[in-house]
């Protein structure tokens, strides 16, 4: 019986390589430079895709493999997978929706002790040895500080737990009002900038959440007082 056709789309961990190597055919896309002649020798023999957050299957490659059956992303966005494609012609997909859950969530506290406690910048200070004429300025403690959550999945339930700990009480946008979680929720992401002294995004990236941070938004939260800044030059840079 011939074994099953997978295509990996990128290189990934060399066990998972092996892996799928012992049980299936495995195809590794990368390793051919034209597209028709890979689909010229394998498209009528995969039936499984294997991605990750940075490549998936577009709908022009779910069309060009008609035994198709199943698409799986070793990670938590599916985003770089047609979706509708992949429910029209009925094709299952997965993904690992909690593997790095406590892993992203334990970064983004850390990101925001980093800027308010300015800890690069007084490494840097340490190093050039600025130390010996002064000391650092004060910088600003993350205990009891409001923080808003723009997305209160699975990673910004668990930043909102960990911001618990620091004693911050904890708001969020979302698209449902979660009222189990003891939160309070505002109906709108400027209602959330008003009324949080940290802003955590935490949605995944989708047409309807592209660009959902804009100048208008951050205008309303106190502490990004460099958004219009930052926000003007990548302008410039994609209008040149």
């Amino acid at each position: 019986m011939e074994s099953i056709g997978v295509l990996m789309m990128c290189p990934m961990s060399s066990y998972l390589e092996n892996e799928l190597q012992k049980r299936f055919n495995l195809i590794r896309f990368w390793n051919f430079q034209e597209k028709s002649v890979f689909l010229e020798t394998h498209r009528n023999s995969i039936g499984a895709v294997v991605g990750n957050a940075s490549t998936g299957a577009d709908a022009e490659l779910i069309n060009d493999l008609p035994k198709l059956e199943i698409i799986s992303s070793f990670s938590v966005g599916i985003d770089k997978i047609d979706l509708g494609k992949c429910k029209e012609k009925g094709i299952r997909v997965t993904n690992t929706p909690d593997v790095l859950t406590e892993d992203v969530a334990d970064v983004a506290i850390s990101l925001i002790l980093t800027l308010l406690r300015r800890l690069c910048e007084c490494d840097r200070y340490v190093r050039s040895g600025k130390w010996k004429y002064g000391d650092f300025q004060l910088t600003t403690k993350f205990s009891g500080k409001s923080v808003g959550i723009l997305g209160l999945g699975r990673i910004g339930t668990a930043i909102a737990k960990r911001a618990e700990a620091f004693s911050c009480p904890v708001s969020y946008y979302s698209r449902r009002v979660k009222p189990d979680l003891g939160y309070k929720y505002y109906p709108t992401v400027v209602e959330l900038a008003q009324n949080s002294d940290i802003l955590v995004v935490a949605c995944p990236l989708t047409d309807e959440t592209r660009h959902i941070m804009s100048r208008r938004t951050a205008s309303w939260q106190p502490n990004v007082p460099d958004f219009d800044e930052v926000a003007a030059r990548v302008d410039a840079l994609t209008r040149n």
